[in-house]
């Protein structure tokens, strides 16, 4: 099990200016919608995009703390 605080902290060592929401979508703590917003996403495919998050959460998914995430990414809107 790995609380949202956790996950969203491995996703913001690897992109430091993201804005991070995690979801619990069963209630069991394994299985989580991730909704990350980060300018280094600026200019990349979803695919590179997902990569990215992907490798950041490669560690709790591994080691089976995360079961499955649904990742969901953008770009922040301009001012």
């Amino acid at each position: 099990m790995i609380t949202k605080e956790t996950l969203a902290n491995y996703i913001r060592r690897a992109l430091p200016d993201a804005d991070v929401t995690v979801t619990d979508k069963t209630g069991m703590m394994d299985h989580f919608i991730v909704r990350v917003v980060s300018n280094q996403f600026k200019d990349k495919s979803l695919l590179d995009r997902n990569r990215l998050v992907y490798q950041a959460l490669s560690e709790p998914m591994q080691d089976g703390r995360i079961h499955a995430a649904e990742i969901k990414t953008d770009v922040p809107n301009p001012s």
